[in-house]
């Protein structure tokens, strides 16, 4: 059975040290569940891009991805730019199943996460 992989995609920035907490992110799920093929994305400014890590986890052996954009709110990213990037990589790679996740920002734990950092630190 072909592996799932799992894309986390960000932002992107032209400053290097943006990148370290969404490796970490990365990193945590490693350290979750070490066979789990994860790859980090960007929507600008940074490398690799959806299709770039698309192919690298099809290529390491993922039959499907799950991608979660790890945006807090919904803008032109989410309602235009991701949709058609999702829809380029169906087009270039129509094997794999491609599911799109909510953003991080739509669940209800994140929310609890970041209430619970606030108010104590």
């Amino acid at each position: 059975m072909a592996a799932t992989g799992i894309i986390l995609y960000a932002h992107g920035s032209s400053d290097p040290c943006w990148h370290e907490a969404v490796e970490a992110i990365a990193a945590a799920v490693r350290a979750r569940a070490p066979a789990t093929l994860v790859r980090c994305a960007y929507l600008e400014r940074s490398t690799p891009d959806l299709m770039g890590a698309a192919s690298e986890l099809i290529a390491a052996g993922a039959g499907a991805i799950r991608v979660l954009p790890l945006l807090l709110g919904a803008g032109r990213h989410l309602h235009a730019d991701i949709p058609c990037q999702i829809e380029a990589v169906r087009r270039a790679h129509p094997a794999t199943a491609l599911h799109l996740l909510p953003m991080a920002g739509e669940y209800a734990q994140v929310h609890a996460l970041l209430a619970d950092i606030a108010l104590n630190g």
